[in-house]
């Protein structure tokens, strides 16, 4: 009995020991888990709630409610025009719906760059900021770019005329925005044909200068990379820069001097003298 006793006893004891051991893995385990998740919140950030597109949306959809939905953002990386207030994003007394104004891939942030206002349709004067207008170039643009130009790209347009007889090609506005090809407002819209004109937005001081250069000369434009600078020195070239040509300065031929002869006339007699003298007298 006593033998049973003490073998019951030594069986607890070991099941305590493992359960102990057991128990202080398990704690240093979650305590690594812990320590883990606290440098992953401190590099990551704290966490917010925004709203991103939950499917597919072409140019133009109306934006409805089902068409969105919140996920959690790093605070510190959230775009500055990013939506997080659904009272924001669909006011309750709002004059209509708000439309999309480019092809949205599911689970891109919802963006006011990406939506009209409420109750504002998905048109070209949607694509306007603020003080700006609607310039279009007309013409066969696709030697310049290929038929790539696209609704969103930035261009640089160049004019070609004539400058005191001379044929000179100057660059005249750099990294101007498209906010349209033909009639297209969004890349979706756009054919792989020729453009024949491009739409850009630009001030009414550009669009006085850009209309006057239009008159009296030509424009062509060039796609600007992503990551180009703006352009702001002169560029210009003319024919003679082009092919090489150093014009011959004239010659400079010296005036001539035509020195003033003064004469006196005196009658002497029946006869007229007519002698040189001094201008001064």
């Amino acid at each position: 009995m006593r033998a049973a006793f003490l073998l019951v006893l030594l069986v607890g004891m070991a099941l305590a020991g493992a359960a102990v051991y057991m128990i202080r893995d398990y704690v240093s385990q979650s305590e690594v888990a812990l320590q883990n998740e606290r440098a992953f919140n401190q590099k990551a950030g704290r966490l917010v709630e925004v709203y991103v597109f939950s499917k597919d949306l072409k140019y133009g959809d109306e934006l409805k409610p089902e068409d969105v939905a919140l996920i959690y953002w790093p605070e510190q990386a959230l775009p500055k025009t990013i939506f997080r207030d659904q009272a924001l994003l669909f006011p309750d007394n709002a004059p209509g719906p708000r439309y999309v104004l480019r092809a949205i891939e599911a689970f891109e942030p919802v963006l006011l760059s990406r939506l009209t206002e409420p109750g504002q349709q998905a048109s070209l004067t949607a694509k306007l900021g603020k003080g700006m207008r609607a310039f279009v170039i007309n013409g066969n643009l696709s030697s310049g770019v290929g038929g790539f130009v696209k609704p969103d790209d930035f261009i640089d347009i160049y004019w070609t005329g004539d400058v005191e007889g001379k044929l000179v090609t100057r660059l005249i506005e750099s990294s101007v925005q498209v906010i349209a090809v033909d009639k297209a407002f969004n890349e979706g819209q756009v054919t792989d044909s020729n453009a024949n004109s491009v739409t850009i937005g630009v001030t009414p001081e550009q669009i006085a200068r850009l209309t006057q250069l239009q008159s009296i000369g030509a424009f062509s434009i060039s796609l600007v990379g992503s990551t180009a600078d703006v352009v702001d020195q002169p560029v210009e070239v003319d024919t003679n820069d082009v092919l090489g040509i150093v014009e011959e300065a004239p010659e400079v031929v010296p005036p001539v001097v035509v020195q003033e002869v003064c004469t006196r006339k005196e009658r002497k007699g029946t006869e007229v003298i007519e002698s040189v003298v001094a201008c001064d007298q």
